[in-house]
């Protein structure tokens, strides 16, 4: 079989198998075997750098940051409200808690279909913390092969202090993270205070712990393990892949066939490809795979790969791009579509529900209200001769300020009102208010006469009222 026909039969082979690890290596998928990442720099690592600590100062600064009377974000699952910066969602709007998610579905699945898993190698809080572990490896126990010297040689004082150190190092981080998370549902301000003083609630206490060890075991322990064996969206995401869709990939049309050589000499005159099989592909990988054996669902997307590739392509003079961010279409030197029907929809999907979401946020009413009718007495006749019908009227106040509220009545004319027309009601409370409401029967052309219940207040300069549809019941 010649070169061009057995890269041909590779690459179809290849294209949706998952990766077999050769027979004379220890599988690295096993929880019991460590995956020893070599560091790597290039450009898709800095890039990662980069959005690691984005995303790790924005998830640390932002319950710091002050709106008014409290934090910007504040999950206040006591009095039930969500504040989001000047946004207040009640349990009553959680329609918009259940937009953002699908709005965070829609923007996986696009940019999944389009670009791949960046993602889990970019954005995912498993993978940033987890390269932030490995960071603090480094530079306690050093470099790759140092630190697997240091796993193998018996225990000595310098092994005992680096390997306290190192996870030293992870369980204060583990904590930050974890008491970060907390300050979004308790204010950040009483949970770096309370922990420390030893004034904190049994609660807050458990849930910090709770959040400690895991961050502690997941990035430091099992780190791959979550990515391979745990997390469902590596599962699915063959359903949003397609042959355009952007993944890290290997071009055994230039790589094979694979081997070392000198610099100095022709490799193809040696019948070799680019790839020199150092194996610094396998060894920079978070998963422990090897990109050339092809498409695998372990495989994050990260990049790191290219990086080392590219170094490597660099030293011995050759071209990079040896693995680069391409498409299976591309590899196989198929004309590759930008555009197709899945993209297309999601992005359709992805922009109407974004729309709506704006729309629905914008146009939040800042009162609520609900009538529910006396279930025993449909009506009664008082001493005036009046048909006379009685509600329960439900007021929330979904500003931040004490605000008073007019009630009235549409749809009846001559109409007696029992009950306070004007009521004054705090922030964020709930008002119950029984009413009647009574009509000469005179008046009233129709058993049933349909009616609407308004409550109407001022804020800031504008005059605001919800209506409510009711129904007046008479002989």
């Amino acid at each position: 079989m010649n070169a061009e026909s057995r890269n041909k039969d590779y690459s179809k082979a290849n294209r949706i198998k998952i990766h077999q690890p050769d027979a004379n290596k220890a599988d690295s998928f096993k929880p019991s075997n460590h995956i020893y990442v070599r560091a790597v720099d290039g450009l898709w690592s800095s890039v990662r750098r980069r959005m690691g600590w984005i995303t790790m100062l924005f998830f640390l600064l932002l319950p710091w940051i002050p709106w008014g009377e409290r934090q910007a974000v504040w999950f206040n699952l006591g009095e039930q409200k969500f504040h989001v910066f000047g946004l207040t969602i009640w349990p009553q709007d959680l329609t918009l808690l259940a937009a953002v998610f699908m709005i965070a579905a829609f923007a996986l699945f696009f940019v999944t279909t389009y670009l791949g898993r960046v993602w889990c190698g970019y954005t995912c809080p498993q993978t940033v913390w987890t390269f932030i572990f490995i960071w603090f490896e480094e530079k306690i126990e050093g470099a790759r092969n140092k630190r697997i010297k240091l796993d193998q040689m018996p225990w000595n004082f310098d092994k005992l202090w680096r390997k306290t150190a190192k996870h030293t190092a992870w369980l204060l981080i583990s904590l930050l993270t974890a008491m970060t998370f907390v300050s979004y549902f308790v204010p950040s301000r009483e949970v770096y205070l309370d922990v420390f003083t030893l004034q904190a609630s049994g609660g807050i206490y458990f849930w910090v712990s709770l959040f400690t060890f895991a961050t502690y075991g997941n990035a430091g322990w099992m780190r791959e393990i979550m990515c391979i064996h745990m997390c469902p969206y590596a599962r699915f995401q063959a359903a949003m892949f397609d042959k355009n869709t952007y993944i890290v990939g290997y071009d055994p049309k230039r790589g094979e066939t694979r081997g070392p050589r000198s610099r100095k000499v022709d490799h193809k005159a040696l019948g070799l490809g680019d790839c020199i099989d150092c194996d610094l592909c396998v060894q920079v990988c978070p998963t422990g795979i090897d990109i050339r054996n092809g498409l695998q669902y372990e495989c994050i997307n990260c990049g790191a790969c290219i990086d080392a590739c590219d170094n490597t392509m660099e030293r011995m003079g050759y071209p990079k791009g040896l693995i680069s961010y391409t498409t299976e279409n591309k590899l196989e030197d198929v004309k590759e579509k930008v555009l197709r029907p899945k993209l297309v929809g999601y992005g359709v999907v992805l922009t109407a529900m974004i729309l709506l979401f704006i729309y629905a946020s914008a146009t939040i009413a800042p009162i609520r209200m609900d009538i529910i009718r006396d279930r025993n007495q449909l009506y009664r006749e008082n001493n005036q001769g009046l048909i006379e019908n009685t509600y329960t009227i439900k007021i929330l106040n979904k500003t931040e300020a004490l605000h008073e509220y007019a009630l009235s009545v549409e749809g009846l004319s001559n109409y007696e009102w029992y009950g306070a027309k004007t009521v004054t009601v705090k922030a964020g409370e709930v008002l119950t208010l029984p009413i009647s409401v009574a009509v000469d029967p005179a008046d009233l052309t129709r058993t049933v006469t349909n009616i609407d219940i308004k409550v109407a207040t001022t804020i800031d300069g504008e005059v605001v009222e919800v209506k409510q549809e009711s129904r007046f019941f008479a002989p």
